[in-house]
């Protein structure tokens, strides 16, 4: 009996205090801990001080921390763990009162307080800390002490405190690899990667997933896919993030195969189609052509983000399906999603593929009075290029000198495009000379340009412009396709002859060719 009615007690007030929703209701449980005796337990107390930070009484938990009559390492510990997300400046603060109180920290003090660490020269001070007790060779410190390293941008410091190591365990070694990947340095994380060792804690679908990551966010999607096929092919079972990231590489290639084969084996071996790997598949199949498929997946979801709604959008209006986007952006509205800046983006772009001058103006004039959003430097671009399209170039010349932000090389490259397509040389020779400027070794600007001079006949000015492209040493970028055949993406670049099939290819050409009278070295040259 006696043994119900505490756990009974101890129930209820556990109950209250996450109940607790005011400055009141804390103190009056505080009142009931102390008069119960159970402001002694630590579990109660640790929730209590959970809840007091929370409710933004810091000062208040500060004051009930110091006043604990048994404090122990492990009750800071769990403080500063659930500090760590939403008040990372307020858990520096509970460890340094930790060490006040003459705690000492534990390797778990280290990890959780790294964390929170948001400035380089607190983490120095930290890992002078650990080092002073004798905690920076724990495999979960050192892995902590990486990634504040690496969130501060100090890839060598990092990278000091691995080599440092004489025992690495798998999270140091996640953490570099990881930190390499996430700051774009793929090659370095693929690097390591091969150093790691085989074992019973090495190359787990984690680390893979790291260096996969790592080169498709870098837009070196076929590396990525390589390095997916080598995980496979070692038996390594890929995961929800895993195929997040391959789905990303596949987008970039536009393997509708491999993008099928990824959304079989999700369906097939029940992964979780959680919101972001269905945004995955949405961009992958609209990329790949197939953006039927890509609404049909948008259809059978049963919640949906404003990324969803935004990726569904973007993708209709790449297909040139702009009616179709701007029915979805109702729908949208329709379901209380409020667009962010990206969805805006997509809806004008929408328009400007469609012709959609009004509309697309309306959008753009109502980002902020109706969606509280500050048009950036790229909605401008969007809604210059739609009246370029349209061959309002006078309005879009206005609008480009009326924006808030300096035009970048995108602006003044889309009002070239117009200008050779509507021709005005005037305007034409404006961008080009702010476009020689911020991109001089584009080739593509100099080809607008020498194009617009001959549509007039002015082919004096169009040669001087070839000749100016090749005095400056300025290359045409070479022409390039890709296939996939048999789930494996082959590239081809104008005049490359890497592929380890170019003989067998070629001689094939040469048949081909030869069957329609063509010389091939007009076609190889």
């Amino acid at each position: 009996m006696v043994q119900d009615y505490y756990y009974q007690r101890h129930k209820l007030l556990e109950k209250i205090v996450k109940q607790c929703s005011s400055a009141k209701h804390i103190y009056q449980t505080h009142a009931l801990m102390v008069t119960t005796g159970l402001d002694r337990h630590n579990f109660f107390f640790t929730e209590f001080v959970k809840v007091c930070s929370t409710l933004g009484l810091f000062n208040y938990a500060c004051s009930v921390l110091k006043s604990h009559k048994q404090p122990h390492i492990y009750l800071y510990n769990s403080i500063i763990k659930s500090l760590l997300v939403s008040y990372p400046e307020q858990a520096i603060l509970v460890y340094d009162q930790a060490r006040y109180m003459g705690l000492n920290p534990d390797s778990y003090t280290f990890s959780f307080v790294l964390k929170a660490v948001v400035g380089e020269n607190t983490g120095k001070k930290i890992h002078c800390r650990a080092v002073c007790n004798g905690l920076d060779s724990d495999d979960h410190v050192a892995a902590a002490l990486i990634q504040m390293y690496l969130k501060c941008g100090r890839v060598l410091d990092a990278r000091k405190v691995f080599d440092g190591m004489l025992f690495r365990g798998a999270a140091s070694w996640n953490a570099m690899i990881a930190g390499y990947a996430k700051l774009g340095h793929p090659d370095s994380a693929l690097s390591l990667f091969e150093q790691m060792p085989q074992g019973w804690y090495g190359k787990s679908v984690i680390t893979w997933t790291s260096v996969i990551s790592g080169y498709a966010q870098a837009n070196r999607p076929s590396e990525a896919i390589t390095i997916f096929r080598r995980m496979q092919l070692q038996g390594v079972q890929p995961d929800e993030v895993a195929m997040l990231a391959a789905l990303s590489a596949a987008a970039q290639l536009g393997a509708l195969q491999l993008g099928n084969w990824i959304h079989n084996y999700i369906n097939n071996n029940k992964l979780c189609l959680t919101i972001p790997l269905a945004n995955a598949l949405i961009d992958m199949y609209a990329k790949s052509g197939n953006v039927h498929k890509a609404i049909e997946i948008f259809d059978n979801m049963d919640n949906r983000s404003v990324v969803t709604w935004t990726t569904i959008i973007a993708a209709l209006a790449m297909h040139g399906l702009a009616a179709e986007a701007l029915e979805i952006f109702s729908r949208m509205e329709t379901s209380k999603v409020r667009p962010n800046s990206v969805t805006l983006l997509a809806v004008i772009s929408a328009c400007s593929h469609a012709g959609l001058v009004k509309l697309g103006r309306f959008y753009f004039e109502a980002m902020y009075p109706r969606y509280r959003i500050k048009p950036r430097v790229q909605h401008y671009g969007c809604i210059i290029d739609l009246l370029g399209r349209a061959g309002r170039l006078a309005e879009a010349r206005q609008l480009l000198k009326d924006m808030p932000f300096e035009p970048n090389s995108a602006i003044w490259g889309s009002l070239l495009a117009a200008c050779r397509i509507h021709g005005d040389i005037e305007l034409g020779e404006e961008a080009m000379q702010h476009l020689l400027k911020m991109e001089p070794h584009n080739s593509g600007n100099y080809s607008h340009m020498s194009n617009i001079y001959s549509s007039f006949g002015k082919w004096k000015k169009a040669g001087i412009t070839r000749n100016m492209m090749r005095d400056t040493g300025v290359k045409k970028v070479a022409g390039g396709s890709c296939i996939e055949v048999n789930n494996r993406l082959n590239e081809f670049i104008a005049g490359d002859r890497s592929h380890p099939q170019a003989d067998i290819i070629y001689n094939l050409l040469h048949v081909v060719y030869g069957q329609f009278n063509i010389e091939a070295t007009d076609v190889f040259d």
